[in-house]
């Protein structure tokens, strides 16, 4: 017998977990259940009049594009959205898809309160159409998970889907497959044609992106540095004042010096010049902005900043913060949230002005990036990032800064010579945020001078700047080169594939033969024109206003016949591009090798301890490199890049308990972790206590892992009394 559906019950699928307890909480006036079932997955559930409402969450995507067969064609072209456990990965999703499909049979009415983005929109769409059978769903349209703004949205619900993000969002997702999973297999198919292995990937981001630091490299490798030098003048005024003044232009031939030689004792005419501007503030963040100042400020790199600023958006301190956007609406009650913020910092005195300043990018999802005003406890590190943001909301609603710049002009023997000073009058807005600007006293010399001393110094040009990631995702976005919320992912993939290196980017010999080898038999994986021909025709789709499926075809026909004219070209030349490719893996591997080497290993005195990769586990762990003979091995955390510990010099970092090398842990969206992998060592005395207390708690359910977090359900308290009350589901 078919279970009716009760006819007044609304189910509100959102994006995370703690998007639905901040949903449910506000929507309800906090009087709702939360519910936890057998599999440990919550939801949550409250009455409007007489409708009940269900609110239930993803953990990001619950589908995926996979290939429909095993095996198949190169390139391949037949795929599917399919649950994203069924093909291992992200097993842990497996129970929130099983819940929402229980919780969808309940409800009448479905109401999609996923991040109103495409990534969102995808999401929400997925759920509705392939767990609900639904074509179509209410959407919650919201920028800040306050009560405020989702009590609006609730009441604002649009009728449907925003089709044009969930369609364009789709097509992405098929690209980006079609492009990334074909050509990457194509690489590693001409890599393993010469009997080696690697784990290699492009795509039609990541290929142009390597292309712009492999460019710079060359640019790099290509400067030569050419002797030039600068002449300095002291002088003296009739008031004894004195002050170094310096020649305007750079002098790179060497006789040219001969004319300054004889003005040392010569007299000159000296005049200032006094001039004041005004310093306008900064405009609001948008995503780039905030990345390249957290890492200016803090040395945040874009990926970590992201997750931070994710972090602050769950728990409602912060507006959405993938946006591209550089302006603030009234609609988000300035004067509200700057009253709040009194309660966080005296310096919200400097916001004088009523209207804030504003850039000239816009995001029609949402407005720039800016405090709501809830004021909460935050760990430390995320504490630096609100603060940023915190300072530039304030910043942008305080007067300018006014400076004086002051100019002294010197001239002797018909030869020009300057000095520059500022100095801040009033600080305006610099009161608030950080300013690059520094002051600089200069005396007022007018009239005559006389030369005490002549000063030459010889420097050698200097080659461009390397990229960092944060000016990479600067560069990325100006040649309109991936989108707001994946470039710092794409950055992220050159570094794990061992294409890129350090912070100040360097291209590795991988990722140099990778370009090369791509610019000889398959240089359209590198251009640009078509990756932002490609961006243009997804834009034009989230804002279109039907014929949605003509576009997305249109677009799709196009990728397949790309990719396929790509896929021949490599299979043409598979045996040349394996090679080439393997001729540099054997290079890198070799480096890697060396990098990874550690001290002699204590147990048998002969080899060498070194930190090494398994397949078959997908971890890291230190083994002696005497092995079969010495079969010591020591494990080490299960998440993240591992590498050894090195002081500025290069040298290992040991472990001053217990003489041991110390190990760099890198995680994603995390600052690195440094830490002593000797189990015996004083130091992991009580981490191995708190490791197997942690262990005893997850086989008895007591805790699990979801989404990457640890949710413990012992210290989930229960309220009662018009406000949450929590209870297990049967």
């Amino acid at each position: 017998m078919v279970k009716k559906k009760n006819k007044n019950t609304t189910l509100i699928i959102t994006e995370k977990p703690a998007a639905a307890e901040k949903i449910a909480t506000a929507l309800s006036n906090a009087t709702d259940e939360k519910i936890t079932n057998k599999d440990k997955v919550s939801y949550y559930e409250f009455y409007k009049g007489n409708r009940k409402y269900i609110v239930g969450c993803a953990v990001g995507h619950l589908f995926g594009i996979q290939q429909i067969a095993k095996r198949g064609p190169f390139p391949n072209f037949e795929v599917e959205w399919q649950p994203a456990h069924q093909k291992g990965r992200g097993a842990f999703t497996k129970k929130y898809l099983t819940t929402l499909k229980k919780l969808a049979k309940e409800a009448d009415e479905f109401i999609v309160a996923t991040d109103f983005d495409v990534e969102g929109e995808v999401i929400g769409w997925n759920v509705v159409r392939f767990i609900c059978k639904q074509k179509d769903a209410k959407r919650m349209k919201f920028s800040s998970l306050t009560k405020e703004a989702l009590d609006k949205s609730f009441e604002e619900l649009s009728p449907r889907l925003n089709w044009g993000a969930a369609i364009a969002g789709e097509t992405r997702h098929y690209i980006d497959w079609f492009y990334g999973v074909n050509l990457s297999r194509g690489l590693m198919k001409a890599l393993s044609s010469t009997g080696t292995f690697r784990i290699l990937s492009i795509g039609r981001v990541q290929g142009p992106a390597l292309k712009i630091v492999t460019d710079k490299e060359r640019e790099i490798n290509a400067f030569k540095s050419e002797p030039y030098w600068q002449i300095f003048l002291q002088i003296k005024d009739i008031k004894s004042q004195k002050i170094e003044v310096k020649h305007p232009k750079d002098i790179f031939n060497k006789g040219e010096l001969l004319k300054f030689k004889h003005l040392q004792g010569r007299k000159g005419q000296a005049t200032t010049t006094i001039s004041e501007e005004n310093v306008a503030a900064p405009i609001p963040f948008d995503l780039t902005t905030l990345q390249t100042e957290s890492y200016r400020n803090h040395g945040y790199t874009p990926s970590q900043t992201l997750k931070i600023a994710q972090n602050l958006y769950l728990a409602g301190m912060i507006s959405y913060p993938r946006t591209s956007s550089q302006k603030y609406p009234a609609e988000i009650n300035y004067n509200k949230i700057l009253k709040n913020l009194k309660k966080y910092t005296i310096q919200v005195k400097y916001a004088i002005n009523k209207k804030p300043t504003q850039g000239k990018k816009e995001d029609p999802a949402h407005p720039a990036i800016y405090p709501t005003g809830e004021i909460k406890k935050i760990p430390e590190g995320d504490k630096k990032i609100y603060d940023l943001i915190v300072k530039r909301f304030i910043a942008c609603f305080c007067d300018a800064a006014r400076v004086e710049n002051k100019k002294i002009n010197v001239v002797v023997n018909n030869l020009n010579f300057g000095a520059k000073g500022v100095q801040i009058k009033d600080k305006g807005w610099m009161n608030v945020y950080p300013s690059s600007i520094k002051e600089s006293k200069v005396p007022t010399i007018d009239g005559e001078v006389d030369v005490l001393e002549i000063r030459t110094e010889e420097k050698e040009t200097k080659p461009p700047r390397r990229y960092s990631a944060a000016s990479l995702v600067r560069e990325l976005e100006k040649r309109g080169l991936g989108t707001k919320a994946t470039r710092a992912a794409i950055i992220e993939t050159l570094y794990s594939r061992g294409y890129v290196r350090e912070k100040s980017i360097e291209v590795t010999e991988l990722g140099m033969k990778m370009t090369e080898t791509l610019e000889k038999y398959s240089p359209i994986i590198l251009d640009e024109k078509l990756t932002k021909e490609m961006t243009k025709e997804l834009e034009k789709i989230e804002v279109a206003k039907g014929d949605f499926e003509k576009k997305e075809n249109k677009i799709l026909d196009k990728a397949r016949k790309a990719v396929t004219k790509i896929a021949k070209g490599m299979e043409e030349n598979l045996e040349k591009m394996g090679k080439s490719l393997a001729d540099a893996n054997a290079i890198v591997w070799e480096q890697e090798k060396e990098a990874n080497t550690l001290n002699e290993c204590p147990v048998c005195h002969k080899g060498k301890l070194r930190i090494m990769y398994g397949k078959k586990f997908s971890r890291y762990f230190v083994s002696c490199d005497a092995y079969p003979d010495c079969k010591t091995i020591y494990s080490l955390p299960p998440r993240g890049m591992m590498k050894p510990a090195r002081t500025k010099e290069g040298e290992l970092e040991m472990c001053q308990e217990c003489g041991f090398p110390l190990v760099m842990s890198f995680q994603k969206g995390r600052a690195p972790w440094k830490f002593c992998f000797n189990p015996k060592c004083p130091s992991n005395e009580e981490l191995q206590k708190k490791k197997s207390e942690f262990k005893e708690k997850l086989a008895s359910g007591e805790v699990e892992i979801v989404d990457g977090k640890i949710v413990d359900h012992g210290k989930e308290k229960k309220k009662v009394g018009g406000k949450k009350v929590e209870k297990k589901s049967k």
